[in-house]
């Protein structure tokens, strides 16, 4: 599909004039040619120096041009490309009497063939153009003739089979237009009147390049695209008759590629100046693609366009109603675009927009060209299996169904193109010259017939979906402000928050160190008066119960005086002792006495009855007595419990008084009383409780163990150290101490025994004497 150079390239100066606009200045050619006058170029200096060039410092143009036929070449259109460049003309070295205003706008051009060359012309136009005004002399053309015959040599080499990436990448348009790209992909196949407009000439041209590369072979045939009356490559071109798989360019011949989008009644102008609206009015323009810098154009964009994309503000509008369901994405369209959109935005690089940022191969260009190349060959061959389908003439539809049933295919695979856009589609030229030269082939039989992306909508397909319209709103670039201002703000709180915090803890601080020296001062003095008043004989002051009762208290009092604990222990030991001794000395003569009177008075019977003892007053004495001395224990209990050296000196105490009160009382067994007691004895059934001080000892042990004891002690015991014998006592008799649980001995704290007062009736005589 290579095309032959006709003609060598053109190089022109266009200059824009004070007086008379911009002009053509000279050619730099063949001498004795000129092209522009043959050819009746006279919108070439409109062309060349686009409405709004002046604002910047370079600018480039795209445009198209008709080269009349001749007698050796048909006519056919020509491509051009200028760069225009200002200076100030005070700067210029041989400044000529025209030149009358401050500055000095010119552009050079580039004229050739090959639309194919156009990127490569580019860079190289830039360069030269950049290097021409820096000479300060345009006079001297010499190095724009020396620019020509380079571009004969460079364009001699190549063959134009090359497909060429056109400035504007497809990877930014993606970026862009995202979902919108296949929409003007399938609106260019219907061939509506598409108007491209922007402030940026070069992008606004560079844009319409990249979208008809997308369909192949297109960029190589474009020789009818400059006027609506051409139509040489339907006239000429001619059906293949075989097929070369293994050649891409064969495969895609048969294929019914390239679509002619611009044959009869189209055209294609990257950039068309306002003394062209009569061309695009023209009835007998039916479609084209075009794009333009004045504004003048959107106040009549309904009658200039069906399609138009406003590259300033990145919007599609499509104001009729038909072609809008026509262009709506099927599900499988979206889900194919969509995945295509994904994989540009993983890989974009703002430094390098043309380059993925990974430096492979997806994300590419080449893999966007690849890609839209199946999308259009299964779109192709999904047409030509539905036009079997549908097919109602005898011959064929018998063809098409014996011929069907062997590709296995399910459905009309066609569908999920959009069957709106197929109708529209096939009232097309470029269809009807793609019907013609694929007439007799099954293109369904070399390419399958399915959409890339076939299928329902899926949950990968909303999830994506949703991504790409959350990444649409830019929320990052509304809120940065706003979150900058509120990191000042929060900044700024903060500061002010750890500067209070830092003043009320050292307030804090402060005032518990005050606090401190207050409770030093106040326990030095307390714990001096404790001590003077837990002295021996002192009664316990409520404060000092309240104090040493408290872990509050604890955590208050300082040090404990060890010293003086011990001496107030040992004073309370003394007196203890005394008074233990002369209780004994008491208790024995009492005895003695009992048993004076028993052995002078007649035995009873074995249900005797109560008789009055005469020691009534005196153990009521006792009784007063043990009151007495009842808070005296207590406070020595309650001090005892400071230290742990006193709780053991205490408690061994214990143990000796409780040993001397069984030595002198008798073991207090829990024995069943006698039937002829009566009912009045009756709740002495029930075993006593046994007190915290003489748990473990053998006086509460049970009845059985007691009795066998009982039976086997000897009639009489051996006196003790001290002279005295242990005398059996019943549970009846004593020294007159009722051990009713409610009456009897009781023991409410630790080292406090309680004794009740008894009767007369208490006491009971034995039947024989008590052995001394």
């Amino acid at each position: 599909m290579g095309v032959q150079h006709g003609q060598d390239p053109i190089v022109l100066v266009i200059d824009f004039h004070h007086a008379r606009g911009p002009e053509i200045e000279f050619t730099v050619g063949d001498e004795g040619t000129d092209p522009a006058t043959e050819n009746d170029w006279s919108l070439l200096p409109f062309m060349a120096l686009s409405d709004g060039a002046h604002l910047s410092t370079e600018e480039f143009s795209y445009f198209t041009l008709c080269q009349k036929e001749s007698p050796t070449s048909p006519a056919t259109s020509l491509f051009g490309i200028a760069c225009s460049r200002q200076m100030d003309s005070s700067r210029l070295l041989n400044r000529s009497p025209e030149v009358t205003r401050s500055t000095v706008q010119k552009a050079v051009v580039v004229v050739t063939d090959s639309p194919q060359s156009v990127g490569q012309l580019r860079e190289k136009l830039s360069v030269v153009t950049s290097a021409w005004f820096a000479q300060r002399d345009f006079s001297d053309i010499e190095i724009l003739k020396k620019f020509r015959e380079g571009l004969r040599m460079s364009l001699l080499n190549d063959d134009g089979a090359k497909d060429q990436t056109l400035g504007l990448s497809l990877r930014e348009m993606i970026h862009e237009f995202k979902h919108q790209t296949l929409v003007l992909f399938k609106g260019l196949l219907l061939q509506p009147k598409m108007l491209f407009f922007g402030s940026r000439c070069e992008r606004l041209c560079m844009i319409q390049f990249s979208l008809i590369s997308l369909i192949p072979g297109l960029i190589h045939s474009l020789q009818d695209c400059a006027d609506p009356a051409f139509d040489n490559y339907a006239q000429t071109v001619e059906k293949p008759t075989s097929l070369k798989t293994s050649d891409r360019a064969s495969l895609l011949a048969y294929m019914g590629l390239p679509l002619q989008i611009f044959g009869k009644g189209s055209m294609f102008g990257p950039y068309t100046p306002l003394q062209q609206l009569d061309l695009l009015a023209d009835d007998g323009t039916k479609s084209y693609v075009v794009g333009s810098t004045n504004s003048l154009l959107l106040q009549q964009k309904d009658r200039y366009s069906d399609i138009l994309i406003n590259l300033d503000e990145d919007t599609i509008t499509i104001p009729s109603i038909p072609l809008r369901t026509a262009l709506a994405l099927s599900v499988a369209d979206r889900r194919w675009i969509d995945l295509l959109t994904q994989i540009v935005n993983e890989t974009w690089d703002e430094a390098h927009p043309n380059q993925p940022k990974t430096h492979g191969f997806m994300g590419s260009e080449e893999f966007i060209r690849l890609q839209f190349e199946e999308y259009l060959l299964a779109l192709l061959s999904s047409m030509k299996y539905h036009e079997e389908l549908s097919s109602t003439s005898g011959d064929s539809a018998n063809r098409g169904r014996a011929q069907l049933q062997n590709f296995n295919i399910e459905g009309d695979p066609a569908l999920d193109f959009n069957p709106d856009f197929l109708t529209k589609w096939q009232k097309t030229a470029n269809y009807a010259l793609f019907s013609r030269l694929t007439s007799d082939a099954l293109l369904f039989s070399i390419t399958e017939p399915k959409h890339p992306s076939a299928g329902g909508l899926t949950v990968d397909d909303i999830q994506r979906r949703l991504s790409q319209q959350v990444a649409d709103l830019h929320l990052d670039e509304r809120v940065r402000e706003g979150r900058e201002a509120l990191n000042r703000h929060l900044s700024t709180g903060q500061k002010r928050v750890s500067a209070a915090f830092n003043s009320f803890w050292s307030d804090i601080e402060s005032m518990r160190e005050a606090q401190k020296k207050r409770n030093e001062e106040k326990s030095s003095p307390s714990q001096h008066s404790s001590t003077d008043k837990g002295g021996p004989g002192s009664p316990p002051s409520d404060s000092n119960t309240d104090a040493s009762a408290g872990w509050f208290a604890g955590r208050r009092t300082g040090s404990i005086d060890v010293s003086q604990a011990q001496a107030s222990v040992n004073a309370a030991g003394q007196k203890a002792g005394s008074y233990f001794s002369s209780w004994g000395s008491w208790a024995s003569e009492k005895r003695r006495e009992w048993q004076d009177k028993r052995s002078a008075s007649p035995s009873g019977g074995g249900g005797g009855g109560m008789t009055t003892s005469p020691s009534a007053p005196t153990l009521a004495v006792v009784t007063e007595a043990v009151e007495t001395d009842r808070g005296r224990r207590r406070s020595m209990h309650r001090q005892s419990e400071d230290s742990n050296g006193l709780n053991r000196s205490l408690s061994r105490r214990k143990r000796w008084s409780n040993m001397l009160l069984r030595r002198d009382s008798g073991e207090f067994a829990a024995q069943k009383p006698d039937e002829s007691l009566g009912s009045d004895l009756s709740g002495l059934d029930q075993p006593y409780p046994k007190s915290p001080l003489s748990r473990g000892f053998p006086a509460y042990e049970t009845e059985s163990e007691e009795r066998t004891k009982e039976d086997e002690k000897p009639e009489s015991e051996p006196a003790d150290e001290d002279g005295f014998s242990a005398v059996p006592l019943s549970s009846n008799e004593g020294l007159g101490v009722d051990l009713k649980k409610d009456e009897g001995v009781t023991q409410d704290e630790p080292g406090t025994l309680h004794i009740a007062e008894s009767t007369p009736e208490t006491f009971k005589e034995n039947e024989s004497p008590h052995p001394k």
